[in-house]
């Protein structure tokens, strides 16, 4: 009988630690689980900012006119017109006339028009294009 005492002591002695032990595992996760709605109210103040500044606005440089000059006034026109324009009406100006290559959508095959721009290239990548109009636009 001693025995099945030692062993009822133990298992009593078990059973008082192990609520214990759940009771200290569930109180950390309380506290991140407050934690937690907290950081994400945080989170949500400047995204409230943001919405309530408005639009971004555009930065000036970019805004300000350029004056193409004749062999890209042939394509673009030659009135002064931003950067983002003058590129603008060169896409225009090449899928209108089916100037993108079929098989590489990067590629642009030059017309006559547009090789004298292009620096005399025949085909030439979208990432080109604005390297050589640069050269065709004076401030």
């Amino acid at each position: 009988m001693a025995k099945k005492a030692t062993n009822t002591k133990a298992a009593a002695k078990k059973a008082a630690k192990a609520p214990a032990a759940k009771k200290a595992a569930k109180a950390p996760a309380a506290k991140k689980a407050a934690k937690a709605p907290a950081a994400k109210k945080a989170a949500k103040a400047p995204a409230a900012k943001k919405a309530a500044k408005g639009k971004r606005k555009p930065n000036p440089a970019l805004m300000k006119p350029v004056q193409p000059d004749a062999v890209l006034g042939a394509v673009v026109g030659t009135k002064p017109a931003p950067r983002g324009q003058i590129t603008k009406k060169l896409w225009d100006y090449i899928k209108k006339n089916g100037l993108q290559d079929a098989k590489n959508k990067r590629n642009i095959n030059a017309d006559d028009t547009l090789k004298a721009v292009f620096g005399g290239k025949k085909t030439v990548t979208m990432f080109e294009m604005t390297k050589l109009v640069s050269k065709h636009i004076s401030a």
